[in-house]
């Protein structure tokens, strides 16, 4: 074997690593243009059927987030979504709580106390032909 000078052995050196950090660089590349975005959430979901849901009851909805209130004025849900940040909410005795910054609306879902100023949103509910109730959060 032949022997290296100083010289020849720091610009082996040099270029090994100047190969290497190009190589590494090409992997996060390639990582980064075959990325796959995540697919899009659904929108729709089906909840099951109407009896399922009996007069004056209040069914949290965990897949939703949401709650569907079954009263004297019909089928309703509200989305557990706290408008200030995008936590889920929590049922309390006067309503529901945000466990993040305190947010609190009352049982139909309006502002009683803040940083939030948005009511909680309004989902549509709709009875589909083969009698099951879906939930629409678009």
């Amino acid at each position: 074997m032949k022997n290296l000078s100083r010289r020849d052995f720091l610009k082996v050196s040099t270029n090994s690593l100047l190969a290497l950090t190009g190589l590494l660089g090409l992997g996060g590349l390639i990582r980064f243009l075959s990325y796959k975005a995540d697919p899009t959430p659904p929108s729709e979901f089906d909840v099951g059927p109407e009896i399922n849901y009996t007069i004056n009851s209040r069914t949290i909805l965990a897949q939703i987030p949401a709650i569907l209130i079954h009263d004297d004025e019909g089928l309703r849900a509200v989305s557990l979504v706290c408008t200030h940040l995008g936590c889920t909410v929590e049922e309390r005795n006067f309503g529901f709580e945000c466990p993040c910054h305190s947010s609190r609306y009352d049982p139909t879902g309006a502002v009683l106390k803040g940083p939030a100023k948005v009511d909680l949103r309004k989902l549509r509910v709709e009875k589909a032909e083969d009698g099951n109730l879906h939930v629409f959060t678009a």
